[in-house]
């Protein structure tokens, strides 16, 4: 009796972790309180679905404070439709094609989905995306993983 609780207790918990991993990029930062401003911009610019796709992505994702950090005005002005492009630009620059885990973070430059190269620094201290500072690594997703960054990477 004891084995086939065991065996049962090892299905539940095999489901809870493919349950788990099942999310995509796009949940696991959905499913996040502070990343509601980062989330409004994904849906205004179109990104959602794309983000959700295979990948793989790695995503540097902002929190609301730091887009509090932008001058006033800022995030109301991209969520504007005729703004559109300029957000997709911003939001594509936080966004390696690639599956990137902290780990293995080496300083030099990464291709972004924008096109454009982000500047990586990796050290004793920790990891820096431009002048973003990695807060919170390896959120990892079924087409990816999410590192939370401190401020607005802009091309």
């Amino acid at each position: 009796m004891q084995l086939r609780s065991l065996f049962a207790s090892l299905l539940i918990c095999s489901g809870l972790v493919a349950i788990a991993s099942a999310k995509t990029v796009v949940d696991i930062v959905a499913g996040s309180p502070d990343h509601t401003t980062l989330v409004a911009a994904v849906k205004a610019a179109g990104l959602a679905e794309t983000l959700s796709g295979a990948g793989p992505f790695t995503i540097f994702a902002p929190t609301d404070a730091a887009f509090a950090k932008l001058p006033a005005g800022t995030v109301e002005s991209l969520l504007l439709p005729e703004n559109k492009a300029k957000l997709v630009a911003i939001l594509t620059y936080h966004v390696v094609p690639a599956k990137v885990m902290a780990a293995d973070v080496k300083s030099g430059e990464a291709p972004t989905v924008n096109g454009k190269m982000l500047t990586l620094k990796a050290d004793g201290m920790g990891v820096m995306v431009n002048n973003a500072k990695v807060v919170a690594t390896d959120l990892v997703g079924s087409n990816g993983v999410v590192h939370v960054v401190d401020t607005v990477i802009l091309p």
